[in-house]
């Protein structure tokens, strides 16, 4: 479960650009190609931060849908499966334009 890393990853980065703000709301955005399940990640972000700074905030997950394009037609299309087959000539040479993103969109802090 390397959601539960991720979540030690993302509390120190969140409580370094907080300071001594308390946190409500850590927002992310993560693409579906990532691997990580938003549900497992969010029940990590609990666990984590019990008894830290951070306790009581939330983690806010936006999934961005993977879309590509294929490199020999142009054609492009949202992922609904993991498999990169150009419907409209079958190629399967295709560029990835969404869906790889990981990022802390922004912080929802406590009034001081």
């Amino acid at each position: 479960m390397h959601e539960l890393s991720i979540c030690h990853a993302i509390a120190g980065i969140v409580v370094e650009h907080a300071g001594d703000r308390p946190v409500r709301t850590v927002n992310v955005r993560i693409g579906q190609l990532r691997q990580i399940v938003p549900d497992t990640l969010v029940h990590c972000w609990s666990l984590v931060i019990q008894g830290s700074t951070l306790d009581g905030s939330r983690l806010r997950v936006e999934s961005v849908p993977a879309r590509v394009r294929c490199v020999g037609c142009g054609h492009t299309w949202t992922l609904s499966a993991p498999v990169m087959l150009c419907g409209q000539c079958g190629g399967h040479e295709v560029s990835v334009l969404r869906g790889e993103e990981f990022l802390i969109t922004s912080l929802e802090l406590e009034e001081v």
